[in-house]
């Protein structure tokens, strides 16, 4: 017969294990051999993808190279986030260690070539194609991608990081087949490029619940409120894309929103505040997509005071 205390002791030692299978931040890595293949369109395309979806995080406005940087993205009690150095550097590079099956892996599913989750990297829902042109440009000799053998720093994320971490995420299905959507459609289109570029991510309610393979099931999709940082370390709350007239984009036109996602300029002037970057490399075609697409969604009023703390 088992005793109280063994009982307590039994219950005990399996919730331990569950909470540390919970919180494993390890997993199985690929055993494919993808290899990226370069035609005429894919360095152009792929150069505009890294720009608009890894520059936020990886380009250093200092050397002008995608070389990392300091990030403010984690509460100082998680830990703290450096992204990694993406230009050929001997020592400090990372593309140049990992295979193009690995990269491809690592943006599918957020799993590094070591196994080590990073959520931030999943991008599910990204072409196959998409992904193959990104790790060309990654591979090419590119100005911002030449040699710059500094180290940004590295990521240390304690163990209320990762249970905080694997408590909201895990690493998605390996979503592989992805076709472009018909790039002439722009609704479908502008859907796409929001889902890649990860506007929802900063710009729905919360910042829990993210749907990664169907963005608009994410908790108060693209309606506004989460709390961000600003360059200073501020916090500042993203505002409601939505087309409300009152407290959205509704009174946007499609040349007051290429100003505001080009040159970070909003209609009524405001200089838009960091985290917001400027997406210039994107074209007149993607950006009216975008546009299309948010103007299409069903406006939700809900006010976002741009106050900062």
């Amino acid at each position: 017969m088992i005793t109280h205390n063994r009982k307590k002791l039994l219950v005990t030692g399996i919730l331990i294990m569950i909470g540390c299978w919970g919180c494993r931040f390890y997993f199985d890595t690929t055993r494919e051999s993808f290899i990226s293949k370069k035609i005429p369109p894919s360095f152009e395309r792929g150069m505009i993808l890294v720009y608009t979806i890894c520059a936020g995080c990886h380009f250093d406005h200092t050397s002008s190279k995608f070389s990392g940087k300091s990030l403010n993205d984690l509460p100082a009690i998680a830990g703290h986030l450096y992204s990694a150095n993406l230009t050929h550097a001997a020592t400090y590079g990372r593309p140049d260690k990992y295979t193009d099956a690995e990269l491809f892996y690592l943006l599918k599913r957020g799993i590094a070539k070591n196994g080590r989750f990073m959520p931030y990297m999943m991008k599910p829902m990204m072409a196959d194609e998409d992904i193959n042109d990104i790790i060309v440009y990654l591979r090419s000799n590119d100005a911002a991608l030449t040699a710059d053998d500094t180290n940004p720093g590295k990521t240390r994320i304690n163990l209320i990081g990762k249970m905080g971490i694997r408590f909201l995420m895990r690493p998605t299905p390996y979503n592989k087949g992805v076709a472009r959507p018909d790039e002439n459609n722009p609704v479908a289109y502008g859907r796409y490029l929001v889902g890649i570029i990860g506007c929802y991510h900063c710009h729905s309610r919360k910042a829990t619940g993210l749907d990664f393979f169907h963005p608009e099931n994410t908790k108060g999709y693209l309606q506004g409120g989460i709390k961000l940082k600003d360059s200073k370390g501020k916090r500042i709350y993203a505002p409601n894309l939505t087309p409300d007239k009152e407290t959205g984009i509704g009174n946007y036109t499609m040349q007051g929103f290429r100003d505001a996602v080009r040159k970070g300029i909003s209609p009524s002037e405001v200089v838009l505040s960091p985290p917001m970057g400027k997406f210039d490399k994107l074209t007149d075609k993607q950006v009216d997509a975008i546009y299309a697409y948010l103007q299409s969604l069903p406006p939700v009023k809900h006010g976002v005071s741009p106050h900062v703390e």
